[in-house]
């Protein structure tokens, strides 16, 4: 149903991970802030889905747009290889945001997929990843080290959705050490790396089903890609 407000709830995947704060030290359901702060700044409301429920349609129906999340690699199997030696799963996060993006699909509420999230858009519809970039690209530039963020310049199709919001050309900051090999059914690469890179893929159409490989999350002075989630939701709502 949604909220149908000038302020709509935006449903934001998150983590389970062990964590420390305060006197504690226990697992714990949690997102970075600058995901909520995102969508405060672009007019939404966050409302965070940790990945503990199967009620997907009850999730999605709850809130007006979704945003997926980066974060661990997709588990290869579901795109029929074997694991690499770099890759690191969340197996429970997978069956969880899969669940979610069919809800959210079949019920056409905007989507925007956020570096894991564009891989979990595009192995939904039937795509692959390449496991580990520095394999095939000889270059780790896309994750330069642990929690340090790159910088990737991405150009984008004139006449996508993305080159509507960001234009043809964008700087981006990056961290992903997977990428598309196989894009999934239907989606349509719009963003590309210099390096040849899928840096953001689409669904044709009215309905906003957009993945980037980036983190716009990380630049709070470019919250483009966030409002146009919450602009689409308004509109949906």
């Amino acid at each position: 149903m949604g909220s149908n407000v000038s302020e709509p709830l935006i449903g934001l995947t998150s983590y389970l991970e062990p964590a420390k704060f305060l006197v504690w030290e226990t697992e714990a359901a949690l997102l970075h802030r600058v995901y909520v702060d995102g969508i405060v700044a672009a007019g939404g409301v966050p409302v965070l889905l940790p990945p503990v429920s199967e009620a997907h349609d009850r999730l999605v129906s709850a809130v007006d747009g979704l945003v997926l999340v980066g974060g661990a690699d997709i588990d290869p199997a579901r795109y029929g290889q074997e694991q690499h030696a770099t890759t690191y799963t969340r197996p429970n996060r997978d069956a969880f945001e899969f669940g979610l993006l069919k809800s959210a699909l079949d019920a056409r509420k905007p989507v925007l997929g956020v570096c894991r999230g564009l891989q979990v858009l595009s192995v939904a519809l039937g795509g692959t990843l390449a496991q580990h970039l520095p394999d095939t690209l000889d270059s780790a530039d896309h994750q330069p080290a642990p929690a340090t963020f790159g910088t990737t310049t991405v150009t984008l199709a004139e006449g996508s959705r993305a080159a509507s919001i960001l234009g043809t050309e964008t700087k981006v900051p990056c961290y992903h050490h997977q990428a598309i090999d196989r894009l999934g059914d239907g989606l349509v690469p719009v963003g590309w790396a210099a390096d040849g890179t899928i840096e953001a893929a689409e669904l044709p159409g009215d309905g906003f089903v957009l993945g980037v490989q980036w983190h716009p999350e990380q630049n709070p002075g470019d919250i483009r890609l966030f409002e146009a989630l919450v602009a689409a939701a308004k509109e949906n709502g």
